[in-house]
């Protein structure tokens, strides 16, 4: 492996990592000025982050390791899955084993490790987050699985730089039905991830409602800074992610420096747009009843269920 498909793989990491920060700060940005206020500024998460890390940690009494090892598991599965995932490039040392099934298994560890780390609080709220986010995750990671799986019947393989790689050689697979589909399911299926509104709302601390916020509530200091940080990690992977499977070109196919940096100046782009989207459409939605998640994601995985038959079936698969 040369040294440009290294450099990709740090590059991946670091991009994500130092623009996570950057990427939420954005959004709140774009939300601020859509409802007529000034905003904090883009910089603002990193500020935060920054007056996290000098504060003193705290640890509940009663609490076993479970509760601090869970932010560092979560950062550490995200880096992982960062490197897998082809955001730049789709020739790095780890491309052999960026599989599908690999990659949403990091996502899932790390939801894990933090209900767990709710449930070892012994919070009413921290059990009632933990149950209520990991019945999200039930629907969800099925559902992310089926929509890239869709994408990869075509391509004969679920290693997803492969995947990239011919719907790059093959942009009509994007256009198809099944691939429209997949699109719609896994846009539902990471709004469910982040905790974006309509399934969770992150700027709330409403206790009937909140999902995420209520496995944390008893973080502080560095562990908090870990879990946002892991959090805004997960969200900008996710959406490098989407925007890599239905969006593929300008993403380095070979080794080449001028390859990679026109893929991180094509990738910034494409995450800040989708952010702005994002972000946009979150001022005019309103969260859904609690009870109506379920619905909500169960329709997003008749979608990627859709998409895999139509895929099956458009590609003569036996």
């Amino acid at each position: 492996m040369s040294t440009v498909g290294y450099a990709a793989m740090v590059g991946q990491i670091v991009v994500v990592g130092a623009g996570a920060p950057l990427l939420t700060g954005w959004m709140r940005q774009v939300r601020a000025r859509l409802e007529g206020r000034a905003g904090a500024g883009v910089l603002q998460p990193w500020r935060d982050t920054r007056k996290l890390l000098r504060k003193e940690p705290i640890t509940p009494v009663g609490t076993g390791p479970t509760f601090r090892a869970a932010p560092a598991l979560l950062v550490a599965t995200t880096v992982v899955a960062t490197a897998l995932v082809p955001v730049l490039s789709t020739d790095t040392p780890v491309s052999s084993h960026a599989d599908l099934i690999l990659v949403v298994a990091l996502i899932a560890l790390g939801t894990l490790a933090l209900a767990l780390a709710g449930l070892d609080t012994g919070t009413a709220f921290g059990g009632m987050g933990a149950s209520r986010e990991m019945t999200v995750a039930a629907l969800v990671e099925p559902t992310i699985l089926l929509s890239v799986f869709a994408l990869s019947i075509p391509a004969g393989t679920t290693n997803i730089p492969a995947i990239v790689n011919g719907a790059v050689d093959e942009p009509a697979r994007l256009a198809s039905p099944a691939g429209l589909l997949a699109t719609a399911a896994l846009a539902v299926a990471v709004l469910a991830e982040t905790g974006r509104i309509p399934v969770d709302n992150p700027s709330t601390h409403l206790e009937l409602t909140m999902i995420h916020e209520a496995m944390v509530l008893e973080y502080a200091g560095p562990d908090l800074a870990l879990v946002e940080l892991g959090a805004q990690m997960r969200l900008t992977l996710l959406l490098g992610l989407l925007s890599s499977l239905f969006v593929p070109w300008g993403i380095a196919t070979s080794a080449s420096w001028a390859g990679v940096v026109v893929a991180l100046a094509l990738f910034a782009v494409k995450v800040v747009l989708l952010g702005a989207m994002l972000a946009a459409a979150e001022v005019f939605w309103a969260k859904v009843r609690l009870f109506r998640v379920p619905e909500l994601l169960a329709g997003s995985f008749l979608l990627a269920l859709l998409a895999v038959t139509a895929s099956y079936f458009l590609n003569g698969v036996s």
